[in-house]
Formats: C-alpha cells, structure tokens, sequence
C-alpha cells in the first residue's frame, strides 16, 4: 500500500510539472504567434522575427523539452538560413575563451576523476562533515564560497569542485536521482557562483560592469568597497538562503554506513602527485593574471593539454573520447553565441529602453526606485544572459540617475543585486556546465533557480536597500 501511494503521488508531480511546462510553452507560443504576426510598433520586422526566435530558444532551454545541445543546434540553424546575424556572430561561442576554458576544464574534470585525485579531496572533505544533513550542505556551501575568494573563474570554480561534490555524495550515500545528491551538486554550484558576485574579480559580469564604468564614468571599483557593500548581504546573506532552500527543497538523509573506505590514508600515486602539482600551478596563474595578463582559459588549456600528452598520459585517448561530454560543448556554445545575437541585434537595448520608458520611477521615492533598478536588471538578464546586463544598462545609467535622482555610483551598483539573480540556469554557462558534467536533471535547478528569485525579490532586496542605506549610498 505504501508503495502503491508513493508511485501515485510521484504520477501526480510528473502529471503537474508536464501540466505547468505545458502552459509556459503555449504562452510562449502565443508569444511569439504575435510578435511574427503583430510586431509591435517599437520593434522593426527583423527585430520581431529574432525576438520570437530567441523567445522560442530560451522557451526550450528553460523546459528542457528536447535536449539542450539540439536546441542549440536548432538555434544555430534558424539564425544562419533566416539571415538573422552573420555566421561570425551566431558561431562567436566557439571562439569564446569561455568555451575553450570549458573544454579544458572538461578535461581535468575527467583527470581528477581518472588518477582517484577527486575521492581523495572528498574524503578529507568529508572527516570534518560527518553528522547531520544540515551540516553536510553547508559545508559544501563554505566551501564553495572559499573558493570564490582564491579563483578568479567561476567556470574554472565548477570545473573543480563538481568531481568533490560527487565523491562527497558518494561517500554519504546518495546515489543517483536521490535528493541528497541532488542538493550536494546544487550546492557546490550555486555557492560558488552566487554568493561570488559580491566580490569584486570573481564572475565575469562584475568585471564588465568595472570596465565599463571606468570607461563611461572614470570612477573604479576597489575591492574592499566593492566587497563591503555587497558581501554581507549577496554574499553571506544568500548563500544561507541557498542552505535553508536545499535542506527544504530536496531533504534527505546521510547514510550510517561507510559505502567505501576513506582514501586519506592510501599513499598518493605518481599521477595524483602529477595532478595536484598541476592544479597549484594552475591556481596560482589563475589568481596572478593581473600581472601576467594570461586569460585563465588559454592557462586552463595550457593544462589540458599537458594532461593529454603521450608521455603523460593522465587522459589516455579512451578516457577523451567516452568521458568527454561532448554536448556540453554545444550547448554552452550555443549559450555563447545566443548572447552575441542579442548584442548584435540590439533587442537588449530596446527592450531596456521600453522598461525605462514604462517603469514607475520618481525622483525622491528611493525605495521603489532602488527595486525597479534590480527589477530591470534581474528582467534584462533573462533576456541577454547576466554577462550582458553591464553591456545594456551601463550606458543608460546617467539617464537611469537623472530620472530617480539617485547618485550614478548606486545606480551602476544595482545592476550586480539584479545580474546575481538567476532566473533560468541557460543564463548562467557555469551552472549549465556543473549540472552536464554532474549528470544532473536541469528540471532540479530550474526548480531551485525559481525559489532562489522569490527569496531575493521578497527578502534580500529589501535587505539590500536597508544595508545601502547604512552604507550611505543613497
């Protein structure tokens, strides 16, 4: 009977989260039926077309209906034979240093594995978390986080942290499909990607947004100023939240039994020792680029390819060809390019300048103003992935400042509040890359992803306006 009422009750998710999935499609549909058909008079035709393509696109990848790499494909297709961008633009993401840092990291993904280099970190992980669920995910998290502060790439940051976080689920138990598993992925991925925004060098779109402030505004961000306004808060603040979700969301339970003997005490092997001689050097160039100037990409490829010389061997060509994840590649190819059509064909901006022409904004109101700037910022990276918000509203920001009366500085600040808020995981390529190389369901994220943004616009904002506040930011 227990089983009977369990298999029920699963039916019963499945049948609402086909019935909910189905209903954003339709909507999306109609959408696009009446941007082909009706453009709106803010749009031209072309803008209209690409509008309602990209809309189909981020509808796919946001319900995972059909695989992701073949709605990539399906982008690449649609773009080149309707003429939307130049074939430059649409196939930008294979000549991103985003994908080749991907691709490396890929690599020594499967070399951590491979030499046991991933259970030996694990199991000295896991000594200091035995005991409770609670203990287990924040653990991850503070770790997560950690690692944010001594490796500049986010990407990188997953790269690394995904084969720990399997062997720590492995090691409690959890196996695959199972919440805990679930949670431990989510943790290491989210925590060093979220909470990271707060601090300074850490993301990609933090760095966009210092260039082109200094550019545009010749005022630069420091690092301790830049920490002490959005750490607290963004950064401490969320990554608690993304504890309380986890435990909520997927609770589970640690298993008693030892599944597999610890490997703290067997010997290092020569190619453990080879691999960790390695990943120091290679976070140590990753944490000095700003003397050498060396993209952590091309350093990351550096190491990949040592790893697959012949005489080295640590990723023989069987463990390349079977354990390389392939459609990952383009997917976050796919990703990347999607970005550049965006930024080609100006909808980022005509759509900010429509949010800013319609939104409420008055002088003197600071609170509402201060939520409509993270509302616009948070909206603008559903529509051109987080690395794009910088590049959209930057350039408004004397405007955005004229018509809230608020100082420029806090008006360029609210854009980090709105880019850390991750509505879909396809905006962000490092949460995409950690759930493929995790074997993870995107559905797990997607779910996460949703009550992350409910906590952020209902709690942390506010929180976030009282901290500027203290701040004297307003």
């Amino acid at each position: 009977m227990h089983l009977f009422n369990k298999k029920v009750k699963n039916e019963y998710r499945i049948s609402i989260k086909t019935l909910i999935y189905a209903m954003v499609f339709l909507m999306i549909i109609v959408s696009i039926v009446l941007l082909l058909f009706f453009h709106p008079s803010f749009l031209t035709e072309d803008e209209s077309r690409i509008s309602a393509l990209l809309l189909l696109i981020i509808a796919l990848w946001a319900t995972s209906i059909i695989p992701e790499h073949i709605t990539a494909l399906l982008f690449f297709f649609c773009t080149i034979i309707f003429s939307m961008a130049p074939v430059d633009v649409v196939f930008s993401g294979f000549t991103s240093a985003v994908y080749w840092l991907v691709f490396a990291g890929l690599i020594i993904g499967v070399a951590i594995n491979e030499t046991g280099l991933g259970k030996r970190f694990a199991d000295q992980i896991v000594i200091h978390l035995e005991g409770s669920y609670l203990k287990i995910i924040a653990g991850v998290v503070l770790i997560a986080v950690i690692f944010s502060f001594l490796m500049p790439s986010a990407m990188g940051r997953v790269i690394l942290l995904i084969p720990i976080a399997l062997g720590i689920a492995e090691h409690f138990g959890f196996s695959a499909g199972s919440n805990g598993r679930t949670a431990i992925i989510l943790a290491a991925i989210f925590g060093t990607f979220i909470p990271a925004f707060s601090i300074l060098p850490a993301n990609v779109a933090n760095m966009i947004l210092a260039g082109l402030a200094e550019n545009q505004f010749n005022f630069s961000f420091l690092y301790g100023e830049y920490l002490l306004l959005h750490f607290p808060i963004l950064g401490m603040l969320k990554a608690v939240t993304i504890i309380l979700l986890l435990i909520w969301l997927y609770p589970d339970i640690p298993s008693e039994k030892q599944y597999r003997e610890l490997s703290v005490s067997r010997r290092i092997t020569k190619n453990e020792s080879i691999l960790l001689s390695l990943i120091i050097l290679l976070l140590f160039l990753w944490g000095s680029d700003f003397i050498h100037h060396i993209s952590p990409a091309w350093i990351a490829l550096g190491g990949a390819i040592f790893l697959l010389l012949p005489g080295i061997n640590i990723v023989n060509p069987k463990a390349f060809h079977e354990k390389i994840n392939f459609s990952s590649l383009l997917f976050v190819a796919g990703i990347l390019g999607f970005g550049g059509v965006i930024s080609y064909s100006g909808i980022g901006d005509i759509m900010a300048q429509r949010f800013l022409s319609i939104l409420p904004m008055e002088q003197g109101e600071n609170f509402i103003n201060f939520m409509l700037l993270n509302f616009m910022a948070t909206i603008t990276g559903f529509m051109t992935t987080l690395p794009g918000v910088p590049a959209v509203l930057t350039p408004l920001s004397a405007q955005l400042s004229q018509a809230t009366d608020l100082p420029l500085e806090s008006v360029v600040m609210t854009q980090v509040i709105g880019f850390s808020t991750v509505m879909f995981p396809y905006q962000a390529p490092p949460i995409l890359v950690g759930l493929k190389m995790a074997g993870e369901n995107i559905s797990s994220a997607i779910k996460f992803c949703f009550w992350l943004t409910v906590v952020s616009l209902l709690v942390l904002m506010p929180c976030n306006y009282f901290w500027w506040q203290l701040m004297d930011m307003f």
